[in-house]
C-alpha cells in the first residue's frame, strides 16, 4: 500500500463527505490495479493517518466499498480488509438490483430496457450463430422444444422457459462480459409478468415460441446476420406486451 498511497497522495478536502472521498480514492487504487485482488489494506488506524480523518470515517468508507463488493473483511489473527476477487455472479446481482431500483423509481423506462436488450442481444445472436458448439446447439434445441410444449399447454413456467433460451444463447455467444451485463436486464422486465401475467394476451407465448424457433434455425445454419435479424424481430414482437404491462403497473 505504501507505494500507491505515496504516488496518489491520499487526502480529503473540505468539499463533500470525507468518507466518500476516502472510498473514491481507495476504489481508484483497486480499479487501476494498484491494489490487486487479495491485497490486504492497511488497518483502520493506518488509513486514518494516511487520510487525516477519524476511524469512524474510514469504517464508513470501507462499508461503502464492501457494499459494492470491492473489499471483504475477515476476523481473526490473519484477518483484515482485503480487495475482493472478481465474481461475475456478484456483478450481475448488483446490476440487477440497481436496474430494479431504477425501473421501480421510473428513472428507467420499459422502452429503454427493451432498447438495451436490442443493443446487447442482437449482436449476441450473431455471435452465437458463428461460435456455438455442438453441445450448446443441442441445449438450444431442447429449450426451444420446451418452449413449444409450454406455449401449447399454457404452462405456468413459460416465463422460465423463455429466460432459459435467452441465457443459453448468451452462453453460445462466447462472450462472458456480454452475458454478464445482459442477464440482469431479464428479471427486471419479466418481473411485470410475475406481478400480473394475465395482462399478456393469449397469443403472446406461442409467438415467443415461434420466434425462438426462427432464431434457432439461423443459429443452426451459422447465419449470423439472419440470427441477428430474427432476434431483433423477436424483441420487437415482445415490446407492445412489455409496454402494456408497464401501463397496467402505473395504473395500479
Amino acid at each position: 500500500m505504501e507505494e500507491p498511497a505515496t504516488r496518489l497522495t491520499l487526502s480529503v478536502s473540505p468539499v463533500g463527505p470525507a468518507y466518500r472521498q476516502v472510498a473514491d480514492q481507495l476504489r481508484a487504487l483497486v480499479l487501476d490495479g494498484a491494489l490487486a485482488p487479495g491485497s490486504r489494506l492497511p488497518n483502520e488506524t493506518e488509513l486514518s493517518v494516511m487520510f487525516g480523518v477519524g476511524r469512524s470515517t474510514i469504517r464508513e468508507a470501507l462499508r461503502t466499498l464492501a457494499s459494492q463488493n470491492l473489499v471483504v473483511t475477515s476476523r481473526g489473527v490473519s484477518g483484515g480488509t482485503f480487495v475482493a476477487h472478481p465474481d461475475p455472479g456478484k456483478v450481475s446481482e448488483y446490476l440487477e438490483a440497481s436496474l430494479g431500483l431504477l425501473k421501480g423509481s421510473s428513472a428507467v423506462s420499459v422502452e429503454e430496457l427493451v432498447e438495451t436488450r436490442e443493443l446487447l442481444e442482437v449482436p449476441a445472436a450473431r455471435l452465437a450463430a458463428q461460435r456455438r458448439t455442438a453441445e450448446q446447439l443441442e441445449a438450444l434445441r431442447s429449450a426451444v422444444a420446451d418452449d413449444a410444449l409450454a406455449a401449447a399447454a399454457a404452462d405456468a413456467d413459460e416465463l422460465a422457459h423463455n429466460l432459459r433460451f435467452h441465457q443459453l444463447l448468451l452462453e453460445a455467444s462466447g462472450n462472458r462480459l456480454l452475458r454478464m451485463v445482459t442477464t440482469p436486464v431479464f428479471p427486471v422486465l419479466q418481473a411485470a409478468f410475475q406481478r400480473d401475467a394475465a395482462v399478456a394476451p393469449a397469443r403472446f407465448w406461442p409467438i415467443v415460441a415461434a420466434d425462438h424457433v426462427a432464431i434457432l434455425e439461423r443459429v443452426e445454419a451459422g447465419d449470423g446476420e439472419g440470427a441477428a435479424k430474427a432476434m431483433l424481430d423477436h424483441l420487437r414482437h415482445m415490446t407492445p406486451t412489455y409496454q402494456a404491462l408497464a401501463e397496467e403497473e402505473q395504473q395500479t
